[in-house]
């Protein structure tokens, strides 16, 4: 892996860090919903400190460049934080329905 990635990725999850610090200490984003950024850094992080693995492996899995092998680490990550998000907002419209369905027999009650 070339020092130009390397220093490019180490550059970008430093940078994910602080905007998810920032996002938390404005309360902007749950603590719970974090977690998946975190860890999405964290990984990228790893790859940028550890490249020497990062290129045995990948020759290991049959990419031909390391460069290639990280594209496709970053398509899975957004793909498990798509999944996680996805997970999120269903439980929200389950919620959203349940006090919906409160809230209008509470109101039928008012009503009667």
């Amino acid at each position: 892996m070339s020092l130009s990635l390397r220093l490019l990725l180490f550059i970008f999850s430093l940078i994910s860090f602080i905007i998810i610090f920032t996002l938390l200490k404005k309360e902007k984003i749950p603590v719970k919903y974090s977690m998946v950024w975190f860890l999405a850094s964290l990984v990228i992080l790893i790859l940028s400190l550890f490249p020497l693995s990062l290129s045995k492996f990948a020759n290991f899995v049959g990419f031909l460049t390391t460069s290639n092998f990280i594209v496709a680490i970053i398509l899975v990550l957004l793909l498990i934080i798509t999944m996680v998000l996805t997970i999120i907002i269903s439980n929200q419209n389950k919620k959203i329905t349940l006090l919906i369905q409160e809230v209008s027999l509470l109101k039928g009650k008012n009503n009667v």
